[in-house]
């Protein structure tokens, strides 16, 4: 009993303190959305707009629903392709230590797919 209410308190702080701090990150490109500024790198390709709205979603919109644990695992995947794409297309001709915030980032989110929200959440997997 103790030890599954240590796993679901670890999966709960896993799930919200990350998902808070990219929220950091995710915040300055939200407002930039909303004010109609548009100036945004364009890694995929796909123009700077498209790439904002999805870098919000993943930066803001995901770690939300993670920070409440509604459909946690789906809020994972935009999450999770957002830190690849600033990993390996944005950084990655940088050395290690420009990267290594976006992979942490990656990995916790990839963690959070497999393992699911935990007992604290909305989601109650």
């Amino acid at each position: 009993m103790k030890n599954s209410l240590l796993v679901h308190v670890g999966l709960a702080i896993l799930r919200i303190l990350p998902s808070a701090f990219m929220l950091t990150h995710g915040f300055p490109k939200l407002q930039k959305l909303l004010s109609g500024n548009m100036e945004f790198p364009n890694p995929l390709g796909i123009g700077s707009a498209p790439s904002l709205f999805l870098c919000v979603v993943g930066e803001f919109v995901c770690p939300i629903l993670l920070i409440i644990g509604f459909k946690t695992r789906w809020a994972t995947i935009p999450a999770a392709i957002t830190m690849a794409v600033a990993a390996f297309i944005v950084h990655g001709s940088d050395p290690f230590g420009r990267k290594e915030l976006a992979l942490l980032y990656l990995t916790i989110f990839v963690v959070i797919f497999l393992l699911g929200p935990g007992k604290y959440s909305i989601d109650r997997k």
